[in-house]
């Protein structure tokens, strides 16, 4: 009876507080002046959101940049803050998601923001619909094949732990759902072509208990045994 009365208070209550705070946002966001004139550059969040004067805060379209503690997240915020950190940018292509935040393509003078973070290798292409939707996305294959930044090897790791080699056992998180968290072993049908995106937080574990502490759970392809195997 009370999970009833708690769900039904979190519909009535909750989603309506959820619903105006996107309101606000549409509000903030048709009302503040995005024109030609430049904008200054308040803060940077992360490497792909950063806070405007008027404390509008905006994410760059086509970027999927890493959480700070992830690999190269800090990396990423500090690139972006090297080039428009106090500066003034030009906004373009304004968009709001389904969640009522606003995104854009950020431009200082002529150069495109969004473009400079991909070539460093420091997001990953997130497909959306711009003029610049092709050139970004074929830069992102690029950036891959090249292997530069989150596509390096310490950061997009497949046949080696670097850091620890004797810590075998790899993290992966499901492609659509990132709260899907499974583990390979040696012997898994899937270990040999699992690759470990550490900019995505996925990581290596020495066991199974290990793993299983961080949320993670044994893959379904993996044989009915546990890791590592008895010795003889």
């Amino acid at each position: 009876m009370f999970k009833k009365k708690q769900v039904l208070w979190l519909k009535w209550v909750g989603l309506p507080i959820f619903a105006f705070s996107i309101l606000v946002n549409i509000y903030q966001f048709i009302n503040y002046k995005f024109t030609d004139n430049s904008i200054l550059v308040l803060e940077v969040i992360d490497g792909d959101t950063i806070l405007l004067d008027g404390k509008v805060k905006l994410r760059l379209r086509h970027l999927d940049a890493p959480e700070i503690d992830n690999c190269k997240g800090q990396a990423a915020k500090e690139f972006l803050e090297s080039f428009i950190k106090g500066k003034k940018v030009i906004i373009q292509e304004k968009i709001l998601d389904q969640r009522g935040r606003p995104l854009a393509l950020v431009y200082l003078g002529n150069t495109l923001i969004n473009q400079k973070i991909l070539e460093a290798g420091l997001a990953r292409y997130h497909h959306d619909k711009t003029t610049k939707e092709d050139l970004l996305k074929n830069l992102s294959l690029e950036v891959k094949e090249e292997k530069i930044g989150i596509y390096s090897p310490e950061c997009y790791q497949k046949d080696k732990n670097l850091e620890n080699p004797d810590c075998i056992i790899k993290g992966n998180m499901d492609v659509n759902d990132s709260s899907i968290k499974r583990y390979y072993f040696p012997g898994c049908a899937q270990y040999d072509f699992t690759i470990v995106e550490k900019d995505k937080g996925e990581q290596w574990f020495c066991t199974e208990a290990e793993a299983r502490e961080a949320g993670y759970v044994k893959s379904k392809r993996c044989p009915d045994k546990k890791f590592p195997p008895p010795s003889d």
